[in-house]
């Protein structure tokens, strides 16, 4: 879809060994741009995995390892990227309980690294964007970032933060050429939710696809997942000349979720 017009350019994705981070990274890397994965763990498949992205999109790619429930950390990982033209913010958890069933300690490892990490990576990147004369911040949200479910209230809350610090990126750096946005996908089918999908069929006695319209997509009116191929492709249109005075703006990529 898109030619390799980010030649030269250094794409920082946190999250990036699975699921919506390495979709994206993909995408970036098709288009040109040198990549840094990330992830907490430091294993041979993290960096066999770079290599790959590397040999298929003929791009330069590394593995840095950093937790980014931590501050410093998340600073680090910037400061060893060495360059970063464009940062996607993509790292998260999830868990569910009721506000008072919810475990202190997973409230704030969902904020910490839900919306703490882009506050420290932002703050790391920017002088580089700025030296550099160019810039862009693609934050991943969600379409919880824009509405709420119960039992989410530590994701939701983390979530609408992220889109509330992408407004204030925006504006802080709108007379430069830096952007920032907030990506807000629907329900995407990755392989931790794949996962899921078994058991959920075992737990409601449903088929396959009963649970998938019925329990998964059920406030997805397109009926159909989000693809990590399409979010990456909007997160490179971001990135484009295209999209130089799109910036402070949450962009629902949720087959009508919001719409509702």
């Amino acid at each position: 879809m898109f030619q390799k017009f980010l030649a030269g350019k250094t794409a920082v994705v946190t999250g990036s060994n699975s699921g919506i981070g390495l979709g994206i990274a993909h995408r970036l890397a098709a288009a040109g741009a040198d990549v840094v994965l990330n992830s907490f763990t430091d294993r041979d498949e993290d960096h066999a995995l770079a290599d790959t992205l590397a040999r298929e999109h003929g791009v330069n790619v590394r593995y840095i390892q950093a937790d980014m429930s931590k501050g410093d950390e998340c600073r680090s990982l910037i400061a060893q990227a060495g360059r970063c033209d464009i940062l996607v913010n993509n790292a998260g958890i999830q868990h569910v309980a009721a506000i008072q069933d919810f475990p202190v300690e997973k409230w704030d490892a969902i904020i910490a690294i839900n919306l703490t990490s882009a506050f420290h990576t932002t703050a790391a990147a920017l002088p580089l964007m700025r030296a550099a004369g160019w810039g862009r911040i693609i934050n991943v949200a969600s379409a919880h970032g824009l509405t709420a479910s119960a039992y989410k209230s530590a994701y939701v809350a983390a979530k609408h933060g992220i889109v509330g610090f992408s407004k204030v990126t925006a504006l802080e750096t709108a007379k430069e050429p830096i952007t920032c946005n907030a990506v807000c996908p629907g329900y995407v089918l990755t392989p931790l939710v794949e996962a899921q999908i078994p058991a959920t069929m075992k737990e409601y006695g449903l088929s396959r696809d009963e649970v998938i319209q019925k329990v998964m997509l059920e406030r997805q009116p397109s009926k159909d997942f989000v693809t990590v191929e399409q979010l990456g492709d909007t997160t490179v249109f971001l990135c484009s000349d295209a999209a130089a005075q799109i910036t402070g703006t949450a962009i629902s990529v949720d087959g009508g979720w919001t719409a509702l």
